[in-house]
């Protein structure tokens, strides 16, 4: 891979999701291109470039381009004292409120292969079954369509499920009938609650029906640039409701930003 198609491709990427890779990202740009070329039996680095820049290349190749480079860690319980902050402080006071009745609306933001929104979707329905008229849905979504994919499977290996505690695992993970298989799947009942959706931080408009009263953007600015996680900070805090709780990650600053929230605890925030 050239360094002037390497930077023609950042450039790209850049405008297109806002990611910026630095110039020692190269190596793994043609590590993980080389398997699209592969795929689509092409010979070379240019040439892949003339198809990304095509038309054709932009409408339908330009979706795999970001799955490829996108960078998807999770975990379960990731950061945990964040879901114990949403059950026993974020969740009661939004409740004392708005009242009991009205549903309310978790979004995961950057949600990778759906640790996150799966591990929202138990601590939830837990909080749920002692707290009568609380109701709630989740919106889980990523610009990579092949981990979307893979979270709406709800399939994990088991070392993958290692921080789910032991009731909740015999709660709302299966196992496969087969002894030999290494698989465990989330309950249909808890995969039904979560809607996995492709979004783009860059689009102008999130297309959300309804404003949610929590945000779980965690580990995700780190990708952008100062310039570019402002621009997406101020997104974000318009689409959150007025009192409502945004979760960054412990290794985010939103130091220095002029934006409408208050810190309460480590990394998270409500919204003034």
């Amino acid at each position: 891979l050239s360094t002037s198609d390497f930077d023609k491709l950042c450039s790209l990427i850049y405008q297109e999701c806002g990611i910026n890779l630095s110039p020692d990202k190269k190596t793994m740009m043609e590590i993980r291109i080389k398997r699209r070329l592969s795929t689509l039996a092409i010979g070379s680095f240019g040439e892949y470039c003339n198809l990304i820049f095509s038309r054709e290349g932009k409408a339908k190749e330009l979706i795999h381009l970001i799955d490829v480079i996108t960078t998807n860690k999770t975990d379960f319980f990731r950061e945990a004292g964040h879901f114990d902050y949403l059950i026993h402080t974020a969740m009661p006071d939004l409740m004392a409120r708005k009242g009991a009745g009205r549903k309310s609306l978790v979004w995961s933001a950057g949600c990778s292969t759906g640790e996150e929104p799966y591990t929202l979707a138990m601590v939830l329905s837990e909080y749920a079954q002692g707290c009568p008229g609380f109701r709630f849905s989740l919106l889980a979504t990523d610009i990579s369509t092949a981990v979307l994919s893979k979270a709406a499977m709800g399939i994990f290996k088991s070392e993958v499920v290692k921080p789910v505690p032991q009731a909740l695992q015999r709660k709302y993970l299966m196992r496969s009938r087969d002894a030999e298989s290494d698989l465990v799947r989330v309950v249909p009942e808890l995969r039904a609650l979560v809607e996995f959706r492709r979004l783009n931080f860059m689009d102008s408009d999130f297309g959300l029906s309804d404003l949610p009263e929590v945000i779980f953007c965690r580990n995700v600015i780190i990708y952008f640039d100062r310039p570019t996680q402002i621009r997406l900070l101020e997104k974000l805090t318009r689409h959150l409701q007025k009192g409502g709780y945004f979760f960054a990650g412990h290794s985010e600053s939103l130091q220095g930003m002029d934006l409408p929230l208050t810190p309460v605890a480590p990394s998270v925030y409500r919204k003034c």
